[in-house]
């Protein structure tokens, strides 16, 4: 069986940090990656959905991914998403993340146009190949790609041997069963929506990959430990805590990545810039959003952590 710990806890999704004119920072992306480190987590997910990849350049994703590995080349494990909408472009990001060292690739499939699923799954092997001696992870985003891991694709990938898990970011629970039942016990499963940390580990998740563990990763560790331990009692009070903080994020009339950054700046000094056009930035209104979150999240970890 293959020794699949590395995998096996919190690894936020990376923000993508920006300098005043809007342009990646690697400076403030090393600032955030040290945070990061400090706090214990796992590690750290690099350029996807959280990282606002599809606005990115290529040359963008790569700078953002090589100011990462200078602060936590071997200190966290490093998952690099590396999907564009082409292949060639992925492929070029797949080989420079294994360059660079990291622990694992991820893709999206591909958007827009709906492909069949051999077309998919040669997008991906494809991707793979590109970095040949480099753990690959499907992620699997519905709601927002347009196309569903199903189970035959999925036992397809598996084909693979370089294939070694799902970042499930799907709603239903039940996703991470099948996965984790036609996968077999190798296959590493990560849980995506942050809202059900709790039922995605109670139901066989190995780890958490969030778009919210950047700002409260107190709060996530310890609903993982938690539940590593058998006390879903007491995991449960803090994900419903956790929720909501995650449904105030989302009520402000900006983005909720924005309001993420805004919350960070204010709560811990660390500033990583707003997010990127076409993404809407904070307005004043979203002040009074701000300002509960921090409230909340100050509470819960006082009660909690």
């Amino acid at each position: 069986m293959k020794d699949n710990t590395i995998y096996q806890g919190i690894i936020p999704a990376f923000y993508a940090c920006y300098d005043e004119n809007g342009n990646i920072s690697k400076e403030r992306t090393k600032q955030f990656t040290e945070h990061l480190l400090k706090k214990g987590v796992k590690g750290l997910y690099v350029g996807g959905s959280s990282g606002e990849c599809i606005y990115h350049s290529v040359q963008d994703r790569k700078d953002v991914l090589e100011a990462v590995m200078e602060v936590a080349k071997g200190k966290m494990t490093i998952i690099a998403h590396v999907a564009c909408n082409n292949t060639a472009d992925s492929c070029e990001l797949a080989a420079h993340a294994e360059s660079l060292g990291v622990d694992a690739i991820a893709a999206i499939p591909p958007i827009y146009f709906k492909l069949p699923s051999y077309a998919i799954a040669q997008y991906w092997n494809d991707i793979s190949a590109a970095a040949p001696n480099t753990d690959f992870i499907i992620y699997n985003i519905p709601q927002l790609a347009g196309v569903t891991l199903t189970i035959p694709l999925f036992k397809e990938m598996l084909k693979n041997k370089r294939v070694i898990g799902v970042k499930n970011s799907s709603m239903p629970v039940q996703d991470i069963q099948e996965f984790k039942m036609y996968g077999g016990e190798d296959v590493v499963v990560f849980n995506g929506p942050d809202e059900q940390l709790v039922s995605g580990l109670a139901m066989g998740a190995d780890g958490g990959i969030g778009g919210t563990y950047g700002i409260m990763p107190e709060l996530y560790i310890k609903i993982f430990n938690l539940c590593k331990e058998g006390d879903y009692h007491t995991a449960r009070k803090i994900q419903y805590d956790v929720d909501e903080i995650i449904y105030q994020m989302c009520a402000g009339y900006g983005n909720m990545y924005a309001i993420i950054k805004e919350i960070l700046r204010r709560r811990e000094g660390i500033d990583i810039g707003g997010v990127r056009k076409p993404l809407v930035d904070i307005v004043p209104e979203d002040k009074i959003h701000v300002d509960r979150c921090i409230e909340l999240i100050n509470k819960a970890i006082d009660k909690y952590c």
